[in-house]
C-alpha cells in the first residue's frame, strides 16, 4: 500500500496552489486565509448542527446529497444503483474514486482533493488504486469526537451559516442550536417558494393547509396568505432571520390590475389551474408584498435567477427534484427585473438585495442593473452575488468579478456562499479566496494596480469577511 501512496501522492496542492505571483501569495496567506467564514446561503441540514450529527463514514458525508458528483458519475456510464441507489456505502465510495481522475479540469477535482486535504489530511490523488486506503483513513477519522458537524464546522473557523427553510418550518433545530450557547451562529433564511406555487392547486392547497397551522390563520382569501406569511416573517425575524431566498426562472412584473389576484386566488382554492400569465402574475404580486415585508424587518432578500429544472421527466419521477437533472435556463432577466426593483423603490421599499445569475450571458446586465438601485442608504444595498451553481468554479468566479469589477464596486462585495448540502464544502471559500487573490496579485504585476499591501490586503478581507459581517446584521441577534 505505501507504494500506491507515494505514487498517487498530490503535489498539485501546494501552500501556493492557484497563486501565479508574490504579490497574490501575500495577499492570500497574509490575509485571506486567517479570515473567519459566514456561509450566507445554504442548504445544510439544521438537524445535524442542533443535534452534532457524526457520519458514519465518508459517503454518508460526502456522496448523499451531493448530486454535483452523481451527474458527473453518469456522465461516465456509472449505473445508477451505485449513485443514489442500493449499492453498500464503501462500493459508492470506490466507484466515485474511480470516477475522480476522469473529472480533470472539472472543478470537482479541485474540490474532491482540497477537501480531503483539508479535513483528513489526505495528501494523494483519489483513484481506483487509493480508493481503499482513502475511505479507510477518512472514516476513521469521522468517528472520533472532533469530527462531528460542528466540529467540522470549527475546523473551517465558520462563524454563520444561513440554512434554506420553509415558512411552515418550526425552526425547532436553530432554538436548539441557540440554547446550547454555541460559538456558531445557525441562524434560518425564508425560503418561500412554495406560498406561490400555484401551478398545481392540489399540491397548492395543501401547503396551505399546513401554512395555516403553523400561522394560526385560516386562509380563505389572498388577504389571509399575506397575513400568514407576514406572522411567519415575523416568527424568522424572533428566531434570528435576517434574510429572504428565491429560486426563481426570471422575475416577473406586470401592471397590479392586469387580473383581480383575489378571484385568482379564489379560483385556484377551487382546483382551476392558472394559466402561464396568471401564475406569473400571482407570483409577481406575492413576491412585490413578501419584499415589502423584508424591507420593514431590515432583512436581505436574495434572488437566485435563471435556472431550468428537471429537464429529464423520467428521472424526476423516478429520483425526485434536485438530482442532477438541472441546466443553465436562457429567460430574459432585465426589463421585468428593472420594473420590480423599481416599483419597490418608488415606494423607498427596496431592502438590500443580491442578485445571482445562473447564465454567464447575463453578467453585464446585473452588474450594471445592480448599480440602478444603490442609493448611498447602505453600502453595496443591491449587490451582484458571487457565481452560483454552475458558476461557482474558477472561470466563473473569475468572470463574475471581473464584471463586477469593470461596471460596480468590488470592494463592496459580500463575497462567496457555499450553496451547498455537504459539511465538507468549505474549503470552496478557500478556492474563492485565492481565486480572488490571485486576480489581484496578478492586476499588481501587470503594473494596473500599486503593490500597496496595506490598502489590497483590507480589500481582500473586507470581500472575504467584513463586508458580510457589517451586511447582514448576524451579530446584533
Amino acid at each position: 500500500m505505501e507504494n500506491i501512496l507515494n505514487a498517487t501522492k498530490s503535489t498539485f496542492l501546494t501552500d501556493d496552489f492557484l497563486l501565479k505571483s508574490d504579490f497574490a501569495r501575500k495577499l492570500y496567506h497574509d490575509h485571506a486565509k486567517k479570515m473567519p467564514i459566514i456561509d450566507y446561503h445554504c442548504h445544510l441540514s439544521p438537524q445535524d448542527i442542533a443535534t452534532d450529527r457524526q457520519f458514519e463514514n465518508i459517503t454518508s458525508i460526502w456522496l448523499e446529497g451531493d448530486h454535483y458528483k452523481w451527474r458527473a458519475m453518469r456522465t461516465l456510464g456509472v449505473n445508477e444503483k451505485y449513485i443514489t441507489g442500493e449499492a453498500s456505502d464503501k462500493k459508492k465510495f470506490e466507484v466515485w474514486a474511480k470516477s475522480v481522475p476522469h473529472t480533470m479540469r472539472n472543478p470537482l477535482y479541485h474540490w474532491t482533493h482540497l477537501e480531503l486535504l483539508r479535513y483528513f489530511g489526505v495528501d494523494q490523488l483519489l483513484n481506483e488504486s487509493s480508493a481503499d486506503q482513502v475511505y479507510e483513513t477518512s472514516t476513521g477519522l469521522l468517528q472520533e469526537s472532533d469530527y462531528s458537524t460542528r466540529g467540522l464546522l470549527e475546523k473551517m473557523n465558520v462563524e454563520v451559516v444561513c440554512t434554506t427553510d420553509d415558512p411552515i418550518d418550526s425552526l425547532k433545530y436553530h432554538q436548539s442550536a441557540k440554547k446550547q450557547n454555541l460559538a456558531l451562529k445557525l441562524l434560518p433564511a425564508f425560503r418561500p417558494d412554495k406560498a406561490y406555487a400555484v401551478e398545481n392547486p392540489k399540491s397548492y392547497q395543501l401547503y396551505l393547509d399546513k401554512l395555516a397551522q403553523v400561522s394560526g390563520i385560516e386562509i380563505n382569501k389572498y388577504d389571509d396568505l399575506l397575513a400568514a406569511l407576514e406572522n411567519r416573517v415575523a416568527y424568522f425575524h424572533e428566531n434570528g432571520g435576517r434574510l429572504a431566498d428565491h429560486g426563481l426562472e426570471q422575475m416577473y412584473f406586470f401592471d397590479e390590475n392586469k387580473y383581480d389576484i383575489s378571484s385568482l386566488f379564489s379560483s385556484v382554492l377551487g382546483g382551476k389551474v392558472p394559466q402561464p400569465e396568471e401564475a406569473k402574475f400571482f407570483k409577481f404580486m406575492t413576491l412585490t408584498a413578501l419584499s415589502k415585508m423584508y424591507h420593514a424587518k431590515g432583512w436581505t432578500q436574495q434572488y437566485h435567477l435563471g435556472a431550468l429544472r428537471n429537464n429529464n421527466q423520467r428521472m424526476l419521477k423516478q429520483l425526485g427534484p434536485d438530482t442532477g437533472f438541472d441546466s443553465i435556463g436562457d429567460f430574459p432577466q432585465s426589463v421585468a427585473l428593472s420594473s420590480y426593483l423599481n416599483n419597490l423603490d418608488s415606494s423607498d421599499q427596496l431592502a438590500k438585495t443580491i442578485l445571482y445569475n445562473l447564465n454567464p450571458a447575463d453578467n453585464e446586465v446585473m452588474a450594471t442593473m445592480v448599480g440602478n438601485f444603490n442609493d448611498g442608504s447602505v453600502k453595496g444595498k443591491v449587490q451582484f452575488g458571487s457565481g452560483w451553481w454552475f458558476l461557482d468554479q474558477k472561470d466563473g468566479m473569475e468572470k463574475q468579478m471581473n464584471t463586477l469589477s469593470n461596471m460596480g464596486i468590488l470592494s463592496c462585495f459580500v463575497g462567496m456562499l457555499t450553496d451547498s448540502r455537504s459539511f465538507l464544502s468549505f474549503p470552496r471559500h478557500e478556492y474563492f479566496r485565492r481565486i480572488l487573490c490571485n486576480l489581484i496579485g496578478q492586476d499588481v504585476t501587470n503594473g494596473e494596480l500599486p503593490a500597496d499591501e496595506r490598502w489590497l490586503g483590507q480589500m481582500v478581507e473586507d470581500i472575504c469577511y467584513n463586508n458580510a459581517r457589517e451586511y447582514f446584521g448576524f451579530y446584533e441577534v
